[in-house]
C-alpha cells in the first residue's frame, strides 16, 4: 500500500510541460543570433527515478515509509482479526440460532465497513503526502535541470517517467538521469542516507493490508 514505487508523477501536476518548453525557449532566446551557444542537444530524463533516487528524495521517502508503518501494521491486525472473525463464523454458523447469526453477520459488517473507511482514509493521507514530496522535489529539481540543459548545451530535454511518452528509442549519450540527480545533490547540500551494511539482509516489506 504505501510502497515508493507506486508513486505516479504527472507531467501537469509538476508542470513538466511547461518547465521544459521553458528550458528550450531560454536557451533559444539566450542569443538568438548564435545557434551554437543556444545549444543543439536533446537529452532524456526520467524525472520519477531522478527524484526518488536523490539524496533529499531517499531520506524524504524513508522518513514518510516509516511514520505509516504503524498505521500499515494496525490495519494488517485488523485485517487479520475480521479474518478469523469470519472464519469462526462459517464454523460455527451451523451450531447457532437465528439471531446469534444475524448479531455476528452485523458485527462481521459493522467492522468490515470500519476496516474499509481506515483503509481508504490511510492510503488517501499517504497519496497526498507522498505527492506533497513529489511535488516539492520536482519544483526544485526542475530549475537545477534547465541550469544544467544550458551549461551542457541541451535545446530540449524530454521526460520519460510516463509509459505515454513519445520516446522509443535514446542512446546512452542522450539520458542524462544521473547527472541530473548529481547536479541536484550537488546544488541541494543534503547527505545521501547511510548505507546499510554488506551483509545485513533486507528487512521484509511490511504486508499490505487486505481489502475486505
Amino acid at each position: 500500500m504505501f510502497a515508493t514505487s507506486r508513486i505516479k508523477i504527472l507531467a501537469l501536476s509538476l508542470g513538466l510541460g511547461a518547465a521544459f518548453s521553458t528550458v528550450a525557449l531560454a536557451q533559444a532566446g539566450a542569443a538568438p543570433a548564435n545557434a551554437a551557444s543556444a545549444g543543439s542537444k536533446i537529452g532524456v530524463v526520467n524525472m520519477q527515478e531522478a527524484i526518488i533516487n536523490s539524496n533529499e528524495g531517499k531520506k524524504d521517502f524513508d522518513a514518510l515509509q516509516q511514520k505509516y508503518t504503524p498505521k500499515q501494521a494496525e490495519l494488517k491486525g485488523l485485517s487479520d482479526e475480521l479474518e478469523g472473525l469470519t472464519k469462526t463464523f462459517q464454523a460455527q454458523s451451523d451450531k447457532l440460532n437465528e439471531g446469534e447469526k444475524s448479531n455476528k453477520a452485523k458485527e462481521i459488517e459493522t467492522k468490515q465497513k470500519s476496516l474499509q473507511r481506515n483503509y481508504e482514509d490511510a492510503q488517501a493521507e499517504f497519496q497526498a503526502a507522498e505527492q506533497e514530496v513529489v511535488n516539492r522535489i520536482g519544483q526544485k529539481m526542475l530549475a537545477v535541470l534547465e541550469k544544467y540543459a544550458k551549461a551542457n548545451g541541451f535545446a530540449v530535454v524530454l521526460d520519460v517517467s510516463s509509459p505515454q511518452s513519445p520516446v522509443l528509442i535514446a542512446n546512452q549519450g542522450t539520458i542524462i538521469t544521473k547527472e541530473l540527480v548529481d547536479a541536484y545533490n550537488a546544488e541541494s547540500g543534503v547527505t545521501p542516507p547511510p548505507a546499510k551494511p554488506a551483509a545485513a539482509k533486507p528487512p521484509a516489506p511490511t504486508p499490505t493490508p487486505k481489502r475486505p
